[in-house]
């Protein structure tokens, strides 16, 4: 019998034991076919098994994450990691580099990311986007080194790693990081607006709020009014809150400095960008 026809056959009063009894039987299945693909890989005392699949590995770390075991996810990861699994050094530098799981180490996660950027992986592969980010962070680690450790700052190469992101992979933020040091004359790189502009250009395109906002202030300051405030203003209302008061700050600026009918025309205009993106007519 269908659970619907059993539901509607089943008394009033029934009804709810009936579904408890399901779920508890869905909720038990789960759990014991976890705890029997743990068994295959894992072992509570002495870790992972020797010989274990380096992929059934990974997956268990992933599972153990999601459930809130993340001594024993970093541990399947670090196994998962030295045979060859990439997308587990992608997780175990995340872990160290937010402290998620283990101790915050910076210098822990910056070598794991190195680690992933040494590999051959060729852009359009499956595990792109792991080089991609693991570039982005190495950047982010050299633009202003890490207390410490022997990784210092060092902008050229910060420059270096994002031009790789950038340009290899299309990755937004590493896009964004471009156009920031060819608009401030960082990196090694002469400062020029118009290669900023195109950087910040194709990061926007990708969504990217920060360069949405920074590139409507360029358009704002070269005298396309309403252009840049739209834009200014579509960005604030889709960045992260780590990234609004900047922006709210660029924006607010820039509409007090507006006369009425520019102010009105560009938030008509940045509604269209939300909804069409940034190729909106103006």
């Amino acid at each position: 019998m269908r659970i619907s026809e059993l539901l509607k056959s089943t008394p009033e009063l029934l009804r709810s034991s009936v579904l408890s009894a399901l779920v508890a039987v869905a909720i038990f299945g789960a759990v014991g076919q976890a705890m029997a693909f743990d068994d295959k890989v894992f072992d509570d005392k002495t870790g992972v098994k020797p010989q274990s699949s380096p992929w059934a590995v990974f997956q268990f770390g992933f599972s153990a994450y999601k459930s809130g075991h993340k001594e024993q996810a970093a541990e399947a990861y670090k196994y998962a990691a030295e045979n060859g699994q990439i997308g587990a050094t992608w997780k175990l530098a995340r872990m160290y580099a937010e402290g998620d799981g283990v101790e915050r180490d910076d210098y822990e996660a910056f070598k794991f990311f190195s680690e992933i950027v040494d590999q051959d992986v060729e852009p359009g592969s499956p595990e792109e986007s792991y080089v991609s980010d693991a570039l982005v962070a190495l950047g982010d680690y050299l633009k202003t080194g890490i207390p410490g450790s022997p990784v210092a700052e060092n902008e050229v190469a910060a420059q270096e790693y994002y031009m790789r992101a950038a340009a290899n992979y299309r990755n937004p933020n590493a896009q964004f990081e471009m156009g920031q040091m060819f608009l401030k004359g960082e990196g090694g790189v002469k400062a020029s607006v118009k290669q900023a502009g195109r950087w910040f250009q194709l990061a926007a395109e990708k969504g990217h709020a920060g360069a949405q906002a920074t590139l409507g202030h360029l358009l704002f300051q070269s005298g396309k009014v309403v252009r840049g405030l739209a834009m200014m203003t579509a960005a604030l209302e889709r960045a992260s809150p780590a990234d609004q008061p900047w922006i709210r700050g660029m924006q607010e600026e820039a509409f007090a400095a507006a006369g009425e009918a520019d102010r009105r025309t560009a938030i008509s205009l940045a509604d269209d960008i939300l909804t069409k993106g940034n190729n909106a007519d103006q």
